[in-house]
């Protein structure tokens, strides 16, 4: 009698393990696409009015995107010929004040940084696009740029690389 439980409920676990196989956590639509590959994001943010080049903004950009795919996907990063194709540019990098204090004084600035994506599926055409992304995040007008650099990226980022996942792999 415990035999036959214990077979049940192996083959329960089996069949139930085997009906999560086409799942993944990510909700990411990879297709028959086995490897990816981003391009490095030029700086080209002084290109647009107000805006600043930081110096390793690009790449460290362009690593978040690798990282986050690598982490989310089973597909295998290459440096070229990939099935799945990110490249683009950085065009907009800036501080602008926010909110004002009683005797007209910046209480709050926001740090906007802005990509250009262009993606490329070679397994699913119609998935193609070209298409501008762009988060921000507002600090304290008393602390520097500098002081909340770190912390600003890093939300930033986070932010740009999930939106980028979504719009190109997302399944939702």
């Amino acid at each position: 009698m415990k035999r036959h439980r214990l077979k049940i409920g192996i083959l329960g676990l089996i069949l139930s393990f085997y009906g999560c196989g086409a799942y993944n956590f990510s909700g990411a639509d990879i297709g028959t696409a086995e490897t990816f590959q981003v391009n490095f994001f030029q700086n080209y943010a002084d290109q647009t009015p107000g805006s600043t080049i930081e110096p390793g903004l690009d790449r460290d950009f362009t690593l978040a995107l690798q990282d986050l795919i690598l982490n989310l996907t089973s597909l295998s990063l290459t440096g070229s010929n990939g099935d799945l194709l990110y490249e683009g540019e950085i065009v907009e990098y800036k501080v602008v004040p926010m909110t004002a204090t009683a005797d007209q004084r910046t209480a709050q600035n926001r740090l906007t940084m802005g990509v250009n994506v262009r993606f490329f599926n070679k397994t699913k055409d119609d998935a193609d696009f070209e298409r501008r992304f762009s988060f921000f995040f507002d600090f304290d007008a008393a602390s520097s740029l500098t002081s909340v650099q770190a912390q600003a990226h890093e939300e930033i980022f986070e932010r740009l690389t999930q939106d980028i996942f979504n719009a190109s792999l997302g399944n939702w």
